[in-house]
């Protein structure tokens, strides 16, 4: 089997798409499956250059939309060297590509909607959800119904996204995702992680791995955090990941205001084995989510054997939750400091099976293998003719 993910771009500080795409294609490869992942990112790009995947890169795009000619013609050109194409988002460009270069064409393309459709963003960016109603009506609507299948990660998200917009037409499918096991050398990994960031040495390190977005809930883990400090002195806070400045400039003003300056330790973003080694030295992974699809972060979270406390908005969160995995709540500041209080509050004996389970529940449904294995399914059954387990929903 040949497959082509499309993808707008395959910039790492964009978020979790691409990563997705990138932990798939090793097991991919092991069932030999030969995977190429087009995108519009300009060929002399960085994220390009240095990047394992086999990239066809159809850029520079335009405006933030993502607008490429080239790249209807060159999957009008090419699509029929594939068995299946992938899309990988929605809301740019390149979804609504493949859908006027794959119209008529005997190659079925699946669209990933990768959280994108959740009503969350309907909620709290009212402006940016009309123009998305205009994108809707004009292009995704037609994207999602002429897709062979819509992928959804969980039943969660699949319930979320039928009322986020209307009219709703497309053939629904729950796949699972996952990620590659995260190395388990712990002790060399935490050393090389200490030995960048000194001041994590020693203490009881509370993670978040992911962007500094509002979405994520960074100011509910930081007013949790400050909530709490006071009674667990050797509590330490590292946030890690790309960073917007001006959310960061806020949330380090709310830090220093409560005396917790040297407590905090910003990483940036990481990558190999200083990301590894930052899961290997925490004690707890958190992220208060306002939104997320899945959560790759938590999925490597718990392959690191790390319990994870995530709010109920983290799509995946009954699963967690179910085995025992971590700890939900609500997505406020009240509802992450209770999660973090229950935490605190276990005995050293109740943290230790939690975190078995941590790595009991990754390996039963969060790696990378079971979410190729799914995939691999979907695709076969489709092309045959046979749906998938789906339902199919009509507005």
């Amino acid at each position: 089997m040949k497959l082509l993910h499309v993808i707008s771009s395959i910039d790492p500080g964009g978020g979790g798409p691409i990563e997705g795409v990138r932990q798939l294609r090793a097991p991919l490869r092991e069932r030999g499956v030969q995977v190429q992942v087009c995108c519009g990112d300009a060929p002399d790009a960085a994220c390009v250059r240095d990047s394992e995947l086999d990239v066809i890169a159809l850029g520079p795009s335009t405006l933030k939309y993502g607008f490429n000619r080239r790249m209807v013609a060159w999957l009008r050109a090419h699509a029929r060297d594939y068995d299946a194409v992938v899309v990988e988002g929605l809301w740019q460009f390149h979804a609504l590509a493949v859908c006027l270069a794959l119209r008529g064409q005997p190659v079925p393309y699946f669209v990933f909607a990768h959280g994108m459709l959740d009503p969350w963003f309907r909620q709290h960016y009212p402006l940016k959800h009309l123009k998305k109603s205009l994108y809707w009506l004009l292009g995704d609507y037609w994207v999602l119904r002429g897709a062979r299948a819509v992928l959804f990660t969980s039943g969660e998200e699949r319930l979320r996204a039928s009322g986020a917009f209307w009219p709703y037409r497309c053939h629904e499918v729950v796949a699972t995702y996952g990620t590659a096991r995260p190395p388990q050398d712990a002790a060399r990994l935490r050393a090389a992680f200490f030995a960048a960031f000194p001041a994590a040495r020693g203490r009881r390190n509370v993670l978040f791995l992911g962007r500094i977005h509002e979405k994520k809930g960074c100011d509910l883990l930081v007013e949790a955090f400050a909530g709490v400090a006071a009674q667990h002195p050797a509590l330490h806070l590292v946030m890690a990941g790309p960073q917007d400045a001006a959310l960061r400039a806020a949330l380090e003003r709310r830090i220093a205001a409560r005396g917790l300056a040297a407590r905090v330790t910003w990483t940036g973003m990481l990558a190999g084995d200083l990301k590894w080694g930052a899961f290997h030295a925490a004690e707890v992974f958190c992220l208060p989510s306002h939104q997320e699809n899945f959560g790759v972060a938590v999925a490597e979270a718990l392959g690191c054997g790390v319990p994870v406390l995530i709010s109920d908005k983290v799509n995946i969160w009954r699963e967690i939750v179910g085995e025992g995995a971590g700890l939900a709540g609500p997505d406020t500041e009240a509802g992450t400091r209770a999660c973090l209080q229950q935490w605190l509050r276990m005995d050293a004996a109740a943290q230790a099976g939690m975190r078995a389970a941590a790595s009991r529940a990754f390996c039963g449904h969060f790696q990378a293998e079971r979410a190729v294995q799914r995939l691999l399914e979907i695709i076969g059954s489709e092309a045959a003719g046979i749906p998938a387990a789906a339902s199919a929903v009509a507005g």
